[in-house]
């Protein structure tokens, strides 16, 4: 009799304290005090206007996902490629395809493009002459030097009935291609960010709006000539292959393509870059 007694009490007792046990687990969240995520940090290079106004921009909206943005402003075109190559930075934003693929192929890396943003269009100034019909023969066109913009500058101009290229060499264009040039046009390669500052010493400059935004100019209203709707050169997020699916990086590519982001170009950039994005 005592030993039955004593297991009915011992029955009692733990069942007595496994729903103490639940209703502890129960009350825990509630109580409890919340998680706290720890921050990242994500550090994205880039170079002038818009691609450093769209990171801005999107900083805040990052904040709330718990990654701090950290944008590195470079000075060339070169350095955002080699600091994200060096692993120095998780991502950039300052270039088109092409011109990540000639990088790849040049140094061996393995930069991958996240998500297209804008398309920037191109288009050749002058502040000597008002129509292409005023520029002269033999006049000096100042192209950027690196050969996707090479590229990109002759088959505008091909587009555009200045020049002939020789047929099927599209964007990987050289001067050495170009096998018609009636009005006998002399190109010069110069650097990207210095295109600009060409402007007074030479008849026509090819450049992105980027560049020519400082000065006053839009390709809608000053560009003697400018490149189609199928350029293929749309100014894209780009990260790497180890990291380009990661959270921060995806998170990023979805701020950016956000309808903020598409009413910053919309009000700021309407004449000169057009979102790649719905």
């Amino acid at each position: 009799m005592n030993k039955r007694l004593l297991l009915l009490v011992l029955t009692i007792v733990l069942v007595l304290a496994g729903c103490g046990e639940k209703a502890a687990k129960e009350e825990a969240p509630e109580n409890a005090a919340p998680e706290t995520k720890e921050e990242v940090t994500l550090k994205v290079a880039a170079l002038i206007p818009p691609m450093t106004e769209v990171l801005d921009l999107v900083k805040p909206m990052l904040k709330e996902e718990g990654i701090h943005l950290e944008v590195l402003v470079l000075s060339d075109n070169v350095q955002p490629n080699n600091a994200l190559a060096n692993n120095e930075v998780d991502a950039n934003f300052f270039q088109h395809v092409p011109y990540m693929e000639e990088y790849n192929a040049n140094n061996g890396s393995e930069l991958v493009p996240v998500t297209p943003i804008y398309n920037a269009v191109f288009g050749a100034y002058s502040k000597k002459y008002k129509t292409i019909e005023e520029l002269p023969d033999g006049a000096t066109i100042a192209i950027p030097n690196d050969p996707s913009n090479i590229g990109r500058s002759l088959v505008m101009f091909e587009k555009n009935g200045l020049i002939k290229l020789k047929e099927g060499v599209g964007i990987q264009a050289t001067q050495g291609d170009i096998v018609e040039n009636p009005h006998n046009y002399k190109f010069t390669e110069v650097d990207l960010l210095m295109l600009a500052r060409t402007l007074d010493d030479v008849d026509m400059v090819a450049m992105t709006p980027a560049y020519a935004k400082p000065l006053g100019l839009t390709p809608k209203k000053d560009a003697l000539v400018t490149e189609g709707n199928d350029s293929e050169f749309t100014i894209t997020l780009v990260a790497r292959k180890d990291n380009v699916d990661s959270e921060p990086i995806q998170k990023l590519a979805e701020a950016m393509t956000s309808p903020e982001v598409k009413k910053f170009f919309e009000d700021n950039y309407s004449e000169i870059a057009l979102p790649a994005f719905e």
